[in-house]
């Protein structure tokens, strides 16, 4: 089981407010709930538009409050006087995704749908399971149609630019980055490990459960440990009992180095040796059995394995270059106009644009 993540600052863009808030408790008042009641109120005012969009304050509302929804998960509270600077970088969001998705192709279109479904169906993997997803969805006020669909159309504006911010990296460049960054492509030792867990503590609240529940699960654990130990397929008793949803549908296989893992989960994955099935291991997340398939030395990964991940990083790297001049051509272009006064930015051109680059290429850990 991973450790908890580290907390990063927030960038503004569209995708961290709608995926980063999942987490967001789920005893708070729905968002959707909100943005109906003062829509119902105050009516839906168009606040900007071009030649080809409008952008209505029921779209910045509800991007505002998923945004608070996901600072709010991680503990950060926005302070009254940001809120109209928040609701200003938000609605450059929108209307750059507005003005490139209006200049999509329908290839750009197809593209789009086509990566827009494989980001939900890994936000549908992270959640674990269907029941997760509506009520992580509904804590940042959106259903799963909704995510999917915003999700499609930043795809979408995503294959726009790719298309109209032509770029060209050589197979000297990528090799020229991977020579000069080494460090980046060391992979340490590693082991390939399946588990089963049982929870003893709440999956959402992370409160423990019952001490008769945890000592049912402990009679469990053990029951299954001789199983395994008497020759049953780990993989299948993991698909059947495993409580991580991370990894039950592999058969409770993770592959990692150490650091990652809590660690008493790491220190007995990396004691056993190959074939052998550890004794029951208590985390702060229940009972593990754990069975160890391989150890994985530690190396320089071949250019052959990564090249088209460092030409995915260097192209985007150059894209974002491009951006900010490519911006200003397709606003002038579409003659935006923010409607409201509060919500203009100082100077409209000069914002800085953002996409989902990845991270600099690394070994895999």
């Amino acid at each position: 089981m991973k450790q908890p993540e580290p907390r990063h600052t927030i960038r503004f863009t569209l995708t961290t407010v709608l995926l980063a808030g999942l987490a967001w408790a789920q005893t708070n008042p729905t968002p959707t709930s909100a943005v109906a009641a003062m829509t119902e109120l105050f009516g839906d005012q168009v606040i900007a538009r071009g030649k080809s969009f409008e952008i209505k304050r029921s779209q910045l509302d509800a991007a505002l409050l998923s945004f608070k929804a996901t600072m709010a998960a991680r503990g950060q509270v926005i302070p009254p006087a940001a809120n109209l600077q928040v609701e200003r970088e938000l609605l450059q969001q929108l209307i750059r995704i507005q003005m490139l998705v209006g200049r999509a192709t329908p290839e750009d279109r197809a593209q789009g749908r086509a990566n827009g479904e494989k980001r939900f169906a890994q936000v549908k993997e992270r959640a674990g399971s269907e029941e997760n997803l509506l009520r992580q969805l509904k804590s940042v006020g959106i259903t799963p149609d909704q995510l999917r669909e915003r999700l499609i159309e930043e795809a979408i504006a995503e294959a726009v630019i790719i298309r109209e911010v032509k770029v060209q990296v050589t197979d000297e460049d990528v090799r020229k980055f991977y020579e000069e960054n080494p460090a980046q492509f060391e992979q340490p030792e590693m082991v390939r490990v399946s588990h089963i867990l049982l929870r003893t503590v709440d999956a959402a609240t992370r409160e423990p459960l019952a001490e008769e529940v945890r000592q049912a699960k402990r009679k469990q654990i053990e029951e299954l440990l001789a199983r395994a130990r008497a020759g049953e397929d780990f993989a299948a008793l993991a698909r059947q009992y495993s409580e991580d949803p991370g990894s039950k549908d592999r058969g409770g296989e993770y592959t990692f180095p150490r650091g990652q893992m809590v660690p008493e989960f790491e220190t007995a994955a990396f004691s056993l040796k190959p074939g052998e099935i550890s004794d029951v291991v208590t985390s702060p997340f229940g009972y593990h059995i754990l069975k160890l398939h391989e150890r994985l030395p530690a190396r320089r990964i071949p250019l052959a394995e990564v090249q088209d991940r460092v030409r995915e990083y260097l192209t985007t790297q150059a894209i974002q270059k491009a951006l900010p001049d490519y911006v200003r051509k397709i606003r002038a272009e579409e003659t935006v106009e923010v409607l409201v006064e509060d919500l203009k930015p100082v100077e409209l051109a000069d914002l800085p644009v953002e996409t989902n680059a990845p991270a600099p290429p690394r070994a895999r850990r």
